[in-house]
């Protein structure tokens, strides 16, 4: 499994912030979450401190004792929920947007792994077998790759770069989303996030692979057929 998120909150000619909408949360041997967001920063943070706290208070239910997947995304739902009915008096008369929608990736010992998109008013889906991968906040510049590109028999090492390119995509035609790059490697069965790796512009990694997939793209264009018209065209001459 292949999670990854930009770290663009806000953006405009002098205000920028970056802050990182991936939460992992591991207890190896048993099972291993992780959680994108995309939305209200302030609800994120809550939803995510409330998280924390039940796993360290031990609370009835966490993370930790949820015995499904299901179970989690409804926990987290609820979460969610709670944290924008506390807020809404004010935010509604002032027209701020509360609502906050995460992916749930992760597995539970003896079960399957998943992956599920959590709305805000709570309630979820998941990712359907026959296109294995769920797209939050921005995605309709990235989402033509993913469609071409990811299958169920997509590799790890394939599917982490189609990410990469998909938001580097994404970065280029909105300005919403910007660099640093997250990017966390789940295998199955291993109940512990293997890889997990922070790209920024200047990184030599993403550089290569924007460089290379900008060239292919390039390539790709001129090696398509020409039409029948084109034949009788000539390049302008250098003087105009």
């Amino acid at each position: 499994m292949v999670l990854a998120s930009d770290s663009r909150t806000n953006a405009g000619m002098d205000h920028i912030n970056t802050y990182s909408k991936m939460y992992a949360f591991d207890m190896p041997g048993a099972r291993s979450f992780v959680l994108l967001s995309a939305g209200n920063l302030a609800t994120t943070q809550a939803v995510i401190n409330l998280i924390e706290r039940d796993l360290e208070q031990d609370a009835p239910t966490s993370l930790n004792t949820v015995a499904h997947l299901f179970e989690a995304a409804d926990y987290v739902g609820n979460l969610s929920c709670e944290v924008q009915r506390r807020h809404s008096g004010g935010s509604q008369r002032s027209g701020v947007n509360l609502e906050t929608t995460f992916i749930l990736g992760g597995q539970i010992e003896g079960q399957a792994q998943e992956l599920l998109l959590i709305y805000p008013e709570g309630n979820y889906i998941a990712a359907p077998p026959s296109k294995p991968y769920l797209q939050i906040g921005e995605i309709k510049y990235g989402k033509p790759i993913l469609d071409r590109v990811v299958r169920p028999e997509t590799s790890l090492g394939d599917a982490a770069r189609c990410a990469l390119v998909s938001l580097d995509s994404t970065m280029r035609s909105n300005v919403s989303v910007g660099a640093p790059f997250e990017l966390a490697i789940y295998e199955a069965g291993t109940l512990s996030l293997g890889h997990r790796m922070l790209l920024d512009v200047d990184d030599p990694l993403y550089i290569d692979i924007q460089q290379i997939w900008n060239k292919v793209l390039i390539d790709g264009i001129n090696a398509l057929p020409q039409f029948d018209w084109e034949a009788g065209l000539q390049a302008p001459s250098a003087g105009g």
